[in-house]
């Protein structure tokens, strides 16, 4: 920048616009934005997807499903209020209480349970 200045100075004119403008402005941001069509396209939109399947996986569980939780403990789902903790039976006669949101997979699921029957 000095050097342009004291060029200029010494030979009486100024330094000139670039030329191209809009142009090289484009080739100069393309990288970047090749970047962020990359990254939205192979980790924003993979990941994205996920959570909305994982969202629904955990509004579905139901009574009598098999389920994983976080923390490694398979047990089968005693009790399902929709907005509520579950209810899981983790050994017979023993029933943890498990947040929706720590259910990491739901390997079985059960025919629906019809409790009017006698």
């Amino acid at each position: 920048m000095f050097v342009t200045a004291a060029l200029a100075q010494s030979t009486g004119t100024t330094p000139a616009a670039p030329a191209g403008g809009m142009t090289d402005l484009l080739v100069q941001f393309a990288p970047i934005l090749l970047l962020v069509v990359i990254f939205y396209l192979l980790i924003f939109r993979p990941q994205q997807k996920r959570a909305r399947e994982q969202r629904e996986m955990l509004s579905k569980i139901s009574r009598g499903d098999t389920v994983v939780s976080t923390g490694g403990i398979v047990g089968k789902v005693t009790k399902a209020v929709e907005g509520e903790d579950l209810e899981v039976e983790i050994s017979q006669g023993v029933r943890v209480k498990l947040v929706r949101g720590m259910i990491a997979d739901v390997r079985s699921r059960a025919n629906p349970v019809n409790d009017n029957k006698a």
